[in-house]
């Protein structure tokens, strides 16, 4: 799902999308097997009860398995889906929550410092914390953000606005050929 341009300003462009990464919702799966596997096997147990009890145990049981799923398996799908991290060319925002929509958007021209942690099980899904330190009192957190380190490297360039951190294998050779120059473009040794 797109970021709205419309809450983009007039010159503001996405850089990156991300949702948090599908980790999150591991937990989520196992639980809706296991109501699922639960709910069944309960449900085969029901129909050895005797009248009406049977049908009254198998309502229970489709109660119970339908809250379990919509607490623990639903939300935490929504909850994913609706949590936006977005970097643009003017700042950072994140987004989450349905009901009870929660933001933030940081300036990249308050943005201090960025880093990223991601510990054994982080670096096999390909995912991390991203930390942004700005103007406010504490760092900022976010977790479970997918390729962390390239979200890390794209707000870094749009912080420092450097043209030579994006250079692509092509433009390799050039920024070669012009950095022994001065920043007048002369070669050394020439005079002005």
């Amino acid at each position: 799902m797109a970021y709205p341009d419309d809450l983009l300003s007039e010159a503001e462009q996405v850089v990156a999308h991300k949702h948090p990464h599908f980790k999150m919702l591991i937990f989520p799966l196992f639980v809706l097997v296991v109501v699922l596997g639960g709910g069944i096997w309960l449900a085969l147990l029901a129909r050895d009860i005797e009248a009406p009890w049977d049908l009254v145990a198998l309502i229970a049981i489709g109660a119970v398995g339908l809250l379990l799923l919509v607490w623990l398996v639903l939300a935490p799908i929504v909850r994913w889906r609706t949590t936006h991290f977005i970097v643009t060319t003017d700042r950072v925002i994140a987004r989450e929550g349905v009901v009870k929509r929660t933001g933030i958007d940081i300036p990249m021209a308050r943005i201090n410092s960025v880093r990223f942690e991601h510990g054994l099980v982080d670096r096999i899904f390909g995912c991390g914390t991203l930390i942004i330190e700005s103007a406010s009192d504490e760092p900022l957190k976010f977790d479970d953000i997918p390729g962390v380190e390239l979200v890390h490297t794209l707000i870094y360039r749009q912080v420092n606005d450097n043209p030579y951190d994006d250079f692509g294998a092509q433009d390799y050779q050039g920024y070669q050929e012009l950095s022994p120059q001065d920043p007048y473009g002369e070669a050394p040794g020439q005079g002005r």
